[in-house]
């Protein structure tokens, strides 16, 4: 049985950085697609970042282009998530997950990923 588990969240200022840390035991990461999504107090998780099996394709959600960077160490069965500039807006408990396996796209539906981390706490101060 697949276990993820997420790292790296905290409390940080408007304008600064995290770095959050997937891991997986029970499933080699290297072969699935993988997400990262949030979920704020009363809203439905969305979706902020994904990449396929292979990391040829990557997709942002609008709100966060230019400012995370998604990546993937398949050597450690890792995935990251750079989130740099943050936003009060950013608040959030994030959430990987993977997609499917050896597929050549990177969907964005809660729907496609089948495998969820317990999440972790971002909150960013103004």
């Amino acid at each position: 049985q697949v276990q993820l588990a997420e790292s790296g969240g905290g409390l940080v200022q408007a304008g600064g950085s995290l770095r959050l840390s997937c891991t997986a035991s029970g499933r080699t990461l290297r072969s699935y697609a993988m997400g990262w999504f949030r979920q704020a107090p009363g809203k439905e998780r969305e979706f902020v970042a994904g990449t396929n099996w292979s990391g040829s394709r990557i997709n942002y959600a609008d709100s966060v282009k230019g400012r995370f960077t998604i990546s993937r160490d398949n050597a450690k069965n890792l995935v990251y998530l750079q989130m740099n500039s943050l936003k009060p807006e950013d608040t959030a408990v994030y959430y990987c997950a993977t997609g499917r396996a050896y597929g050549s796209g990177v969907d964005s539906s809660v729907d496609e990923y089948d495998a969820w981390g317990q999440g972790t706490q971002v909150t960013v101060s103004s």
